[in-house]
């Protein structure tokens, strides 16, 4: 899981790093679990599971933005960002998917 492995490689960030780049970094990968699961259960609401979709994407995006941070600030290994960077491409694609047919999981097309 994105969020969890964002945790663990985050625990070796600089400590001047705590209340700006680690806690930005591990709020948003946690947010995209968060807003997934709060669209799913307001999925009888199409218009609202969209909707929160669409936070979880906005969310996914900005972890993505902070993986740019630590791979600049050298934080990150190279394969450790690539290997991030993948999960969060494939993140952003299911989100997508969900957001294009709310149908197949349980919801109506608004």
């Amino acid at each position: 899981m994105l969020a969890m492995d964002i945790f663990e490689l985050s625990k070796s960030f600089p400590k001047e790093e705590k209340y700006s780049l680690t806690d930005q970094i591990r709020r948003s990968s946690r947010s995209v679990c968060v807003n997934i699961t709060e669209a799913y259960r307001k999925r009888q609401y199409p218009l609202h599971f969209i909707s929160k979709l669409s936070d979880a994407d906005m969310k996914n995006s900005e972890t993505r933005v902070w993986l740019d941070f630590a791979i600049a600030c050298k934080y990150l290994r190279d394969d450790e960002y690539e290997k991030l960077l993948q999960q969060d491409q494939e993140i952003g694609k299911l989100i997508n998917y969900m957001m294009q047919h709310p149908e197949k999981f349980g919801s109506k097309k608004p």
